[in-house]
């Protein structure tokens, strides 16, 4: 007699993209273990409150309240976007699973189908992310970058009514809603580096719970790991949150000796000068320290005095 185990309770943000992803993700177990997952909808304080990310301190505010979730047991697991995800560790806690990551890369959704380029001097640019508004400004087209949050029918809808001419953002969740279409232009990496993490999912569960970590382990995909954990581990040095105006993108790809891991970062000031801009490359399994050394790379070209607060 097979005895049939309880659905796994899969807490999740109630916004359509935050439910999107975590639905993959509950596919994808269900898919590789057959175990049934149910999602569970928090709350967050990131989804309460209206106002700018870094005055409600940025870092967490969209994954505390599903990570004590978790930790409480009123859950199994958690799904995040990983650019959401403080990178101080929670003891508690076990990030048990990158998955592979989508296309890193921002975009811009622009009223009768402009690209960046093509939109006027003055024109004005929708978005709530310092790191966007930094290597925007960087490229001196003239426009005015206007604060602004919510989900992604928000931010269109912005565009439609005329508010803005243009909004930025992930293309990633665009794609995974379907909606990759609406973008007008998608930004080189070379312009419009992305957030650390950008693109890729963490799904994190209890730390004692070696039997789900086991199960959840079937999900994960090194490159993307090894990817992320240089970002994040750049991001960590530089003492920086997730809305600090860093932008940082690593890549594994074969080298002359095998798989190579490459990052590339940016610090800059929200005016887009002074901007530092710096490289770094080593080996996929010293992730984490080739992230450290790049930031210590930046922090001698003086990227902390850039991401000090204006008095």
């Amino acid at each position: 007699m097979t005895v049939q185990l309880p659905a796994l309770r899969l807490g999740t943000r109630a916004s359509v993209l935050a439910r999107t992803q975590s639905g993959h993700v509950a596919d994808r177990i269900t898919e590789v273990s057959g175990r049934a997952v149910e999602l569970v909808t928090i709350s967050t304080e990131g989804d309460r409150s209206t106002g700018p990310l870094a005055e409600m301190g940025g870092q967490g505010v969209f994954v505390a309240a599903l990570r004590e979730a978790v930790a409480a047991g009123h859950v199994d697991l958690a799904v995040h976007s990983l650019k959401d995800l403080p990178t101080a560790p929670d003891p508690r806690l076990a990030l048990a699973a990158v998955p592979p990551r989508e296309d890193v890369r921002d975009v811009v959704v622009a009223r009768d189908g402009l690209t960046l380029g093509e939109l006027p001097q003055g024109a004005r640019i929708g978005t709530g992310s310092p790191r966007r508004e930094a290597q925007i400004n960087a490229l001196g087209l003239g426009v005015e970058i206007v604060p602004i949050r919510g989900n992604v029918d928000t931010r269109i809808g912005k565009v439609a009514s005329g508010e803005v001419d243009a909004v930025v953002l992930a293309r990633a969740g665009l794609l995974r809603l379907g909606r990759a279409d609406e973008a007008t232009e998608v930004l080189d990496p070379i312009q419009v580096l992305p957030a650390p993490g950008q693109g890729a999912l963490a799904v994190e569960c209890r730390a004692g719970d070696d039997e789900l970590i086991g199960l959840l382990a079937a999900l994960d995909d090194a490159d993307t790991r090894a990817a992320v954990t240089a970002e994040r581990s750049l991001l960590a040095a530089l003492e920086a949150g997730c809305s600090a105006p860093v932008g940082a993108l690593a890549e594994v790809a074969w080298g002359d000796d095998g798989d190579e891991l490459w990052i590339r970062a940016v610090v800059a000031d929200p005016s887009g000068s002074p901007t530092i801009r710096l490289s770094a490359t080593g080996l996929p399994a010293e992730a984490a320290a080739v992230g450290e050394r790049l930031a210590a790379e930046m922090l001698a070209d003086g990227a902390d005095r850039i991401m000090a607060p204006v008095p």
